[in-house]
């Protein structure tokens, strides 16, 4: 504990009294050791354990007694009553707007105070917030970690385990996680959402169906997967020219890709994401393709895709439903505490139907995945 920054040490010393106590290692009316030796045990100072226990003090946990040490009120199997959480995105401009809005409904309404911090996609920025959330007192943490830009994803999660307070994952989750990972997280089946672009394509008679898409984002290998299994599943042919997965999309990129479709007869895109996507459409009528009558598109994220030329349809995640889930998760283990059960949510999103795929616009479809 003495390798923690000196401002981190008492609350780190609280959370580890706290869970004693729940754990029923003190029983209630019982009395803790003393100071001296609680710093004893735990290897740090006096001072930082008083502070320690003026925070259970104040959580109502355990009431000093004057002349008489330190007893045990509360058993904690209910947990404190959280003052203010803490929320870590890593963008606030695109796509994450929404989950906050879900995020700030749900804690005013449980009388919660929300503090933001942001990530801007930067892992040694991620580290530094979540420090200075925990340093300012957070009763628990909703994140979205920079899993995807991680050389070792299993390391990045390990690590947040060891974060003094409970937390939840917001739109991430361990790649493949074991029946006794501790990790509970609320997130958008991405995979899901890929296969029911391409499924709703097939629907609509479009055979031919081409891939147009940005790798190193935290969605696109489950965007790609699921565009791949509905190929696999649906009997589609493959296109291998026309499937196509970049980082960055410049115009020529564009153009080639477009003149692809041109000479592979493709009827249909699945372009990850909106951005993408908006920015085929004045290659393909350059090549003298119309959309939707000669190519159909259908966008990942649903953040502008309602604003192109021909607005597009949309896989529409829950956004503003997943951030709601997560905050009440997260509020549901700080009040159980160590006895919380691990939670794993995985929301379908839905296909916002518009006019670039020529189906009826304005309908909301539910994605079904066969299993």
């Amino acid at each position: 504990m003495n390798s923690l920054p000196r401002g981190r040490r008492f609350r780190t010393l609280a959370a580890r009294l706290r869970q004693e106590i729940v754990q029923g290692r003190w029983p209630v009316g019982g009395r803790l050791p003393t100071e001296t030796e609680l710093a004893q045990t735990y290897s740090v100072g006096v001072n930082t354990v008083r502070r320690a226990v003026d925070l259970l003090v104040e959580e109502g946990l355990v009431r000093r007694r004057q002349g008489s040490g330190t007893f045990v009120t509360a058993s904690g199997a209910s947990g404190p009553r959280p003052r203010f959480i803490g929320a870590l995105v890593p963008s606030n401009t695109y796509y994450y707007p929404q989950v906050i809005q879900g995020i700030e409904r749900a804690a005013t309404a449980a009388g919660v105070r929300l503090v933001l911090a942001c990530s801007d996609y930067d892992p040694d920025v991620e580290s530094a917030q979540m420090r200075q959330l925990v340093d300012a007192g957070v009763s628990g943490l909703l994140l979205v970690p920079n899993l995807h830009l991680s050389a070792d994803p299993a390391a990045h999660l390990a690590g947040l385990r060891r974060l003094p307070v409970p937390y939840v994952l917001v739109e991430r989750r361990p790649e493949a996680p074991g029946p006794a990972d501790p990790t509970s997280y609320v997130c958008t089946d991405a995979l899901g959402g890929g296969y029911t672009a391409v499924q709703h394509l097939a629907r609509l008679g479009r055979g031919r169906i081409g891939y147009l898409g940005r790798i190193g984002t935290a969605t696109s290998e489950q965007v790609f997967a699921g565009y791949r299994q509905a190929v696999a599943d649906l009997g589609l042919p493959e296109i291998p020219a026309a499937v196509a997965r970049q980082s960055v999309w410049t115009g020529p990129d564009l153009l080639a890709y477009a003149n692809v479709c041109a000479t592979e007869k493709v009827r249909a895109v699945v372009c990850l994401g909106d951005r993408e996507g908006t920015a085929l459409l004045p290659y393909l009528r350059r090549v003298g393709l119309t959309v939707p009558g000669d190519v159909a598109l259908v966008a990942y994220d649903d953040e502008v895709a309602d604003l192109a030329e021909v607005p597009l349809t949309a896989v529409s995640p829950p956004k503003a439903e997943v951030g709601r889930m997560a905050t009440e998760l997260l509020l549901r283990r700080i009040e159980l505490g160590s006895a919380a059960p691990v939670c794993r949510v995985v929301l379908q999103p839905r296909l916002a139907v518009r006019a670039s795929c020529g189906a009826a616009s304005g309908t909301l479809v539910e994605v079904r995945v066969p299993l």
